[in-house]
This record gives structure tokens, C-alpha cells and sequence, in this order.
């Protein structure tokens, strides 16, 4: 099994005629999301090109124009994710996740390309008690969410038609460093462990945002989406010590050696979000229905060749 055969974890991506899809341009590849949008552009019969950090410079033009060129959809997953380094390297962070965004989207502009450019909920202040729509105001509380808020700012003015920010959080998955895979290797080596209770959200497996971004550009190209703002977030919610108990649980450890703590115990440079719910009322104007529940996600996650290898750890008892 591999990560593009979620073993009926997901539907398979519905393309009668991939070569109406056009080539697809995926930048970022090499990261988690990444990898995951290739492998599913590949099920589907869909031409694709992946181009990592090392293949292309997003901030640079002339590099950026050659490489969409020719393109009909472009997914970007290029981004800088280090949210505490934001704090003191903002201008570096702004400069990949707003002035790059900002080169490929005027380059999909001129190229006719659509955009699918993956932001965050952290551009959100994180205050509310019920779910962020679309169109709420956003309110960064940190420098990695400002400097993600660029970005969504670009695509909505050079790209009111073909541009599409899909906001994301609390994303693991196979091919990259993640909580829950943090959570499954310290299962072997420590017999109980304390974890934020007070930070609610949704978890997301990023093979189902993959799945989902391929969706959309399949339906942005068939003109059945509006551009905009969609959330591509796990329907539910939970909390991180909730996440983690559930992935013990259906991991077949012990859930009780998961024990609640609060933000005020694990003081980290950038500040959190409070509340990263996200409503997903928009999917229907593309023709879809919100990602599946996110327990739903986690427990296809975890059948995948690798958190299913960290699970048979010899020390997870």
C-alpha cells in the first residue's frame, strides 16, 4: 500500500478525461502536502511536474514565468513553516510566503493558469467560539500568520477569478515531520505524556487535503468553483491532548498516558491561536462536500505504511 492508495480511505479522484485536465505545476513537492498532491495528480491520469525549493525560487520572476508556461493549474505548497523563526525573520518569511505568492500569481495571470495556493488559519485571530466562515476578517497573532496573509492578499487582487486560497491547519501526513508522528515516536519512549488542551481545531490528514485540492482544480477548470476562499480543514474538532488520545487509541496504545496540560506549560516564541475552527460552507458553490470528519482522517492515516511502522515499534506497549 502506498500514499496514494489510501485503502478506500477516499474516493479515488473522478478525471473521464485527464487530458482535459491540462498539466498541472506543483511547487513545494518535496514537502508533506506536496508529495501527497503529486501521488493523487498521478492516480488520476493527470500530467504533472513537481519542482522543489531547489528546482525554483518562487520569489524569482523570470524563473517563475518559464516554469508556468504552458500550465493550466497551478498548486502551490511552497511556503515557509516555521512559525516560532517567523518571530524573528519575518521579512524572510513575508518574502517566500507573500512576495513569492505574489510572482505566481501574476505569472498565472499572464499564463492564464489557475491558482491554488494553500494558506493557513493562522491569518485568523483565533478568538471566536464558532467555526471562521470564509469571509470572516482575518487578524494575524503572529508574524508567520501575517506574513501567510500577504499571500492571500496577492491572489485575491491579481486573481479574483482563477485564484483559490484554501486555508489549512493542524496538517500531518506521511512524508514530513508532524504531531502525530512526534506523538507515536515518543509513545516509545516516555510512559505518559502531557499535551495542550486549551487549542481547539481540526486535524487534517495532508493526503486528504491533497485529494481535495485536486478536486478543486478539476472543478475550477470545468468552471463549476468560484475563486476565493475555501477551508480545507477536517470536519469536527478537537484539541491537541484530544488528537493525541485518539491516535493512541486507534493506535492500540493506551490513551490514559495521554494527560491534558495548557498553552501556559509549553511557552514557544509565536503565539497560538486559541480557536482554529473552520466553517466549510463554500465547498458547496464548487460542487463539494467538506472534508470527512477528521477521527474518520486519522484512522486512514494511520493504516499508511508509515505511522503504521511507528506503531509496531517494539517499545510502544
Amino acid at each position: 500500500m502506498t500514499a496514494a492508495d489510501p485503502n478506500a480511505d477516499a474516493a479515488p479522484v473522478s478525471s473521464a478525461a485527464p487530458e482535459a485536465a491540462g498539466r498541472w505545476l506543483v511547487t513545494g513537492a518535496a514537502g508533506m502536502l506536496g508529495q501527497d498532491v503529486l501521488a493523487v495528480l498521478k492516480d488520476a491520469g493527470i500530467e504533472a511536474a513537481g519542482l522543489r525549493r531547489a528546482d525554483l525560487d518562487i520569489t524569482d520572476s523570470a524563473a517563475v514565468r518559464a516554469a508556468v508556461d504552458g500550465v493550466a493549474v497551478v498548486v502551490n505548497c511552497a511556503a515557509w513553516t516555521d512559525v516560532d523563526g517567523a518571530e524573528t525573520a519575518e521579512e524572510a518569511a513575508t518574502a517566500v510566503n507573500g512576495t513569492g505568492v505574489r510572482v505566481l500569481a501574476a505569472a498565472c495571470a499572464d499564463a492564464g493558469a489557475r491558482l491554488l495556493h494553500v494558506s493557513t488559519d493562522y491569518v485568523l485571530p483565533g478568538d471566536a467560539s464558532e467555526p471562521y466562515r470564509e469571509d470572516t476578517a482575518t487578524g494575524p497573532v503572529n508574524a508567520y500568520g501575517r506574513s501567510k496573509l500577504v499571500g492571500e492578499q496577492a491572489v485575491a487582487e491579481l486573481l479574483p477569478q482563477d485564484g483559490y486560497v484554501v486555508r489549512t491547519a493542524w496538517l500531518y501526513g506521511e512524508h514530513g515531520p508532524n504531531f502525530v508522528a512526534t506523538m507515536l515516536k515518543l509513545a516509545a519512549q516516555r510512559d505518559t505524556l502531557d499535551v495542550v488542551d486549551d487549542q481547539h481545531g481540526q486535524p487534517t490528514w495532508s493526503y486528504a487535503l491533497a485529494h481535495r485540492l485536486v478536486e478543486l482544480g478539476l472543478a475550477a477548470l470545468a468552471g463549476r468553483a468560484p475563486g476565493g476562499v475555501y477551508h480545507g480543514t477536517a470536519s469536527g474538532r478537537t484539541t491537541w491532548f484530544g488528537l493525541a488520545r485518539e491516535a493512541y487509541r486507534l493506535g492500540g496504545l493506551d490513551p490514559e498516558r495521554i494527560r491534558p496540560t495548557t498553552s501556559e506549560a509549553f511557552v514557544r516564541p509565536a503565539a497560538r491561536p486559541a480557536f482554529s475552527v473552520l466553517g466549510h460552507a463554500r465547498w458547496s458553490e464548487a460542487g463539494l462536500s467538506p472534508l470527512p470528519d477528521w477521527r474518520e482522517q486519522l484512522a486512514g492515516a494511520l493504516r499508511q505504511p508509515a505511522f503504521a511502522d511507528l506503531l509496531k515499534s517494539p517499545s510502544q506497549g
